[in-house]
């Protein structure tokens, strides 16, 4: 564990899907450093050996699984890693995700909204689908879902994006309520605009216009976040300190669901 460790994970085995780069790295390297064994998945292999070698360096154990959460069958075969590797399973980051299209209406395809809602929506489904049995089994764990402010509010992502983190925290709600009386908590992180893989596009196109200084200047805090940031509010609901908090969906936003996109406007 590192130096600033407090071991708040120690001895507990997480599985965090979307690991490769942006916030899953980052929960990756923080849970590392609270002492956790992880099972890391994602799409993309070289960066996964990275985040890999991250929590190494971090002085935890782990492994890694090239996983498509979309398929069934590649989640579950995830969680037989985790239960054949450490055997047993106490925390489930999803945080797999990806954007879609950023269209009008009369341009919508259902092949998009289907591979949006594979990824972001059944992609949980199916992690704790075939995680919980054993969760409820040790009468323990804890799931958290990264959804987005987009699934509170419009204006943050495109249709199909926003509305499958609105499903995904509503599918928080109702898993919560499932799994409650097992003492199996699960909450979800919204996290608002993040410098990550996935919003890359967004920050090279204000940079290339010299209008870095805008991103984020839509919230209370006028800024943008870091992964990081988001990460400590995961390790937050996935720790004892959350013990009595399930179906919550916690904004990690700089206060851009708490007014109308007009900061100061109070003032």
């Amino acid at each position: 564990m590192s130096q600033n460790s407090t071991g708040r994970l120690k001895a507990k085995t997480a599985i965090i899907t979307g690991a490769a780069s942006g916030i899953g790295r980052a929960a990756a390297i923080l849970f590392a450093r609270e002492g956790a064994n992880l099972v890391l998945a994602d799409m993309q292999a070289p960066a996964l050996a990275e985040t890999l070698a991250m929590v190494k360096d971090n002085g935890a154990q782990g492994v890694t699984r090239i996983t498509n959460v979309a398929d069934e069958q590649e989640v579950k075969a995830l969680i037989a890693l985790a239960l054949e590797s450490y055997g047993q399973i106490d925390i489930v980051c999803n945080n797999a995700g990806i954007t879609g299209q950023y269209v009008g209406p009369e341009e919508w395809e259902g092949e998009d909204w289907l591979r949006v809602y594979s990824v972001n929506v059944l992609g949980a489904v199916y992690t704790i689908k075939h995680a919980a049995p054993h969760m409820k089994e040790r009468r323990s764990g804890a799931i958290v879902n990264t959804a987005s402010v987009a699934g509170i509010r419009s204006g943050a992502g495109g249709n199909a994006y926003s509305a499958s983190k609105a499903a995904l925290i509503n599918f928080t709600m109702t898993a919560a309520c499932d799994l409650g009386g097992y003492n199996v908590r699960v909450n979800a992180v919204c996290p608002g605009l993040i410098e990550t893989g996935m919003t890359k596009p967004v920050f090279d196109y204000a940079r290339s216009k010299g209008k870095e200084e805008k991103l984020g200047s839509r919230c209370e805090l006028r800024r943008y976040g870091r992964p990081e940031e988001v990460a400590a509010a995961i390790l937050f609901l996935a720790g004892d300190e959350a013990s009595y908090i399930t179906g919550q969906a916690l904004p990690v936003d700089g206060g851009n669901t708490a007014s109308l996109n007009l900061p100061g406007m109070k003032v």
